[in-house]
C-alpha cells in the first residue's frame, strides 16, 4: 500500500473481529504498539449482530483511527482476515455491497499515514487482538444471559 521511505520507525496494529454465528453477535478489537514493542493503545468494543467481515473491517478501522489520533505516521497493520488485508492491498476486489462502505472508510484512513502496509497473519501472530475481541464478545454475552 503506501509505502514509506527512510528509516523511519513504524508502529504496529493488530486488529481482528469475530462474530458469533455468521451473522451473530459480533465485536472488534485492536493493540497497537510503538516501534520497540510497547503496548500503547487497545480497544475492543461489541458491535451487535453483524458477520466476521464486518467485524474485522471495524476492528481495522479502529485501530487506524486511534493510531492517527496519537500521531502515528508509519505503521504496519497485521490482520488474520486475508480477505481484508487482500482487498485493503487491491489484491481482491470488494465484491460485498455491504462491506464497500467500510472498505472505503478504511482506505481513507490508511491514505492518511505517510507509510502503511498490510499483512496477512496466522491467529497465533494476532494472538492479543484476538484474545481482546473474545474475551469482550464473552463478557456481552455473559451479561445477557438468565442467571
Amino acid at each position: 500500500m503506501n509505502s514509506g521511505s527512510g528509516k523511519e520507525a513504524c508502529h504496529r496494529l493488530h486488529a481482528d473481529g469475530a462474530a458469533r454465528g455468521n451473522p451473530g453477535p459480533a465485536a472488534y478489537g485492536f493493540v497497537l504498539d510503538s516501534p520497540t514493542g510497547a503496548e500503547i493503545a487497545a480497544g475492543a468494543e461489541v458491535i451487535g449482530e453483524t458477520t466476521n467481515n464486518v467485524a474485522e473491517y471495524r476492528g481495522l478501522i479502529a485501530g487506524l483511527t486511534r493510531a492517527l489520533d496519537l500521531g502515528v505516521t508509519k505503521l504496519e497493520t497485521r490482520m488474520d482476515s486475508e480477505l481484508v488485508v487482500r482487498q485493503m492491498t487491491g489484491e481482491y476486489r470488494v465484491k460485498n455491497a455491504g462491506l464497500k462502505p467500510l472498505y472505503e472508510a478504511a482506505k481513507r484512513a490508511a491514505a492518511r499515514f505517510a507509510g502503511v502496509d498490510f499483512r496477512a497473519v496466522r491467529r497465533e501472530e494476532n494472538a492479543r487482538a484476538d484474545r481482546l475481541v473474545n474475551e469482550t464478545l464473552d463478557r456481552a454475552l455473559e451479561s445477557e444471559s438468565p442467571r
